[in-house]
């Protein structure tokens, strides 16, 4: 196997950039400009008007609570409803302030020809090989139509483990070489020891690799950029010598279930809304979500080393969300960081079902709930601390809302059942128990629906006058899929809000999500999965429904979409992944994005070449290797090499596999007795490759 490798390099010449982790306890000596008079005025509008509303709210609840002696459950209530609502408060003056303070214009002039160099960088890790690839070669070949690609060039970085996946990964990589040969650069690196997860990931490529660009865009495995977009990007950049990022707003797009639909109707529909909001207040201090973005890789490597937090999880530990404390402090610094809501071009995918949600949400909950140990650092910038605050409280506001409704039922509960002792030591005319104004109550559940509602009745509004969305959709159809995404959010809110509340217990309790692989697609409905996901979520919603029942509390009537969606969590959980669901819908006009009826040539390219790709590595496995030296000698060239070992320090994966290939009788047998880790050696070895290779000659010897 000495052959095995081929000259052209998978990387290109190192080119280090230093990248020193920050101290958070030491503040930069930095100046900021001042904010633009919009940004101050959106901030009036936003915060003291959420807390004005919060206030006229919290009041409300007093006065309906305070109609006799307030007891303690009273008091509890009314403070987990003013934590509650004013969250909703904040959503909704930040979407009043969007409309008249969120659009910032463009710095460079239209049609400028870029002067920095960029790297579209891909982080991937065990995901799909085809689509990855597929997204990059479409962004690609429309970068070469527009004879841009001179000031780009494509950079994976892998930290894939699995090495079924691997393999395939290398392949699909191998035919994208191929096919930008000689036109666009396409490097490729896995990382041996996955250290720090994805921030590891991209800190190794900075420091290795960093100075050999001016900027890099950075991707997930579903992002898709339009080749216009990444030029408006890069010359952004250029014209803006002080931005460190400049985020984009991303469209969902490519869904193919219920869930994934409903997701990118709402974010084209409302995400809009929240973004020109979020970019009115923030201004320069603004937040980066950790692709679709461009970043000055300068501004990166000098600001953005992350430390290692201090203590025990979850506050302790690598930084797992890493994107909003990268943009913090590389505000800290004095670099701006803004997003440009308007500017289109720019799509991801949506996880495909609820569970798969849930699972993603597990990694953020954790990696937003750790922020609260970052939020102290020292020169970070208020509103950069409001944005990990807010990312908190997403996550934070599941538990919050169900002791609310906790406490609700508790006292629902005390006055239905309660004795009460009317003849005590201390004369009272009346017994002490709970009293509320019926009237009043009504009143302000009113002013809170219309508080949560607003940011959706706004972006419905918009939508009527979008001429992109009218051009998915009449007025009609637009009105019965906002109604339907409503329904659906209803029902599906009361099950995300129980497994928020349990994925924040369990990071309380120090219990790591650990890095799993996100699901893009979905292959059929596991009942079984169902059940041991929502079984608790459904004997909670039939507990309360019959309590109240028995009790014959009003409440019930108040409750029932709640209940409803508790105890219909199962088939709702498996109707969200539902394909033919989605397809009807879709051929009634429902839930129709501008991408499905007017797409982008980059998707169209991207759906083209995935088939191309999939066709390719679908052939590809470790036996395939074995028989195709040209395969191997492709994918060897492109594994890289293995770190060296210390003495003392073995490699035991190496090890393992090597002893495992000396007692084997043949390829089958070896490859059933290693575990994941010493496959991956193997394929990363081509000494240990070539012992495989000779145990299947001595087979195929043996047979003839």
């Amino acid at each position: 196997m000495d052959s095995i490798r081929e000259s052209v390099g998978a990387t290109p010449q190192p080119a280090p950039l230093e990248m020193p982790a920050q101290n958070l306890k030491v503040a930069p000596q930095v100046q900021f400009r001042w904010q633009s008079l919009a940004t101050l005025f959106a901030r009036l509008v936003t915060f003291p008007g959420a807390l004005a509303l919060t206030g006229y709210a919290g009041y409300q609840m007093y006065l309906i609570i305070s109609v006799s002696d307030v007891t303690r459950l009273q008091w509890l209530l009314l403070v987990l409803y003013l934590l509650t609502f004013g969250w909703i408060a904040l959503a909704a003056t930040s979407s009043i302030a969007g409309l008249f303070f969120g659009h910032p214009k463009a710095g460079a002039a239209k049609g400028a020809q870029p002067r920095g160099k960029t790297a579209l960088l891909m982080p991937v890790y065990n995901e799909d090989p085809a689509a990855t690839c597929a997204a990059l070669l479409a962004m690609a070949e429309s970068l070469i139509a527009r004879q841009q690609q001179h000031w780009f060039e494509i950079f994976i970085i892998s930290d894939s483990t699995d090495p079924d996946v691997w393999v395939k990964e290398t392949a699909a990589v191998d035919l994208l070489r191929e096919r930008l040969q000689g036109r666009m650069a396409v490097w490729y690196r896995r990382r041996y020891l996955n250290t720090a997860r994805k921030a590891g990931n991209v800190q190794d490529f900075v420091t290795r690799w960093g100075a050999r660009y001016d900027y890099m865009i950075v991707l997930d495995a579903d992002s898709l950029i339009a080749a216009d977009t990444l030029t408006f990007m890069v010359g952004e950049m250029d014209a803006d010598p002080g931005c460190g990022i400049l985020q984009t707003l991303p469209r969902l797009y490519a869904g193919k279930t219920l869930f994934a639909r409903l997701q990118q109707f709402a974010g084209t529909l409302y995400g809009p809304v929240v973004a020109h909001g979020m970019t009115a207040w923030q201004g320069d201090d603004g937040n980066y979500w950790g692709h679709n973005a461009i970043i000055r890789v300068s501004a990166f490597a000098s600001a953005a080393g992350l430390p290692v937090m201090p203590g025990p999880r979850p506050f302790g530990g690598p930084i797992l969300s890493h994107d909003f404390v990268e943009a913090a402090l590389i505000r800290r610094a004095g670099w701006t960081v803004r997003m440009m809501p308007a500017q289109t071009g720019s799509w991801e995918e949506s996880p495909p079902t609820l569970l798969d949600s849930a699972v993603r949400d597990r990694r953020w909950a954790q990696g937003n709930i750790q922020h609260l140990g970052v939020i102290p650092t020292r020169g970070m910038r208020w509103p950069n601390r409001m944005h990990m605050l807010i990312g908190v409280m997403s996550y934070i506001a599941s538990p919050l809302w169900l002791a609310m409704m906790t406490v609700g039922l508790l006292i629902s509960a005390q006055i239905a059942t309660q004795g009460f002792e009317y003849f005590t030591d201390d004369f009272q005319l009346f017994p002490h128990w709970p009293v509320f104004d019926s009237q009043r109550m009504i009143m302000l559940f009113g002013f809170t629906m219309s508080v949560l509602l607003l940011p959706k009745f706004l972006g419905y509004l918009a939508g009527l006058f979008r001429r992109d969305v009218r051009s998915a959709m009449g007025p009609i159809r637009l009105t019965l899929s906002a109604a339907l995404e409503l329904f659906f959010s209803i029902l599906f809110a009361p099950i995300f809000m129980m497994i928020h509340s349990r994925q924040v217990w369990e990071i309380i309790r120090g219990k790591d999500s650990g890095w799993s692989t996100q699901q893009r697609d979905t292959h059929g409905t596991d009942w079984g999965l169902l059940f041991r996901h929502h079984w608790f979520h459904t004997l909670v919603g039939i507990s309360v429904l019959a309590g109240l029942v028995l009790l014959q509390n009003p409440l019930l009537y108040w409750m029932l979409p709640i209940i409803t969606g508790l105890v219909l969590s199962i088939p709702l959980s498996a109707l969200s992944g539902s394909k033919s669901f989605a397809r009807m819908l879709a051929w009634l006009g429902l839930l129709r994005t501008p991408e499905e009826v007017s797409a982008a040539p980059e998707i169209h390219d991207r759906d083209r070449h995935r088939e191309e790709f999939q066709n390719v590595v679908d052939l590809v496995d470790i036996q395939l290797l074995l028989t195709d030296s040209e395969k191997a000698s492709r994918h060897f060239n492109l594994a890289g090499e293995r770190p060296i070992k210390r003495r003392g320090d073995p490699d035991m994966d190496a090890a393992g596999a090597r002893l495992k290939l000396s007692d084997a009788m043949d390829v089958s047998e070896v490859l059933a007795w290693m575990n994941r880790r010493e496959k991956m050696a193997l394929l990363n070895d081509t000494a240990l490759f070539g012992l495989l290779a000779k145990l299947a000659q001595q087979r195929t010897v043996k047979g003839g």
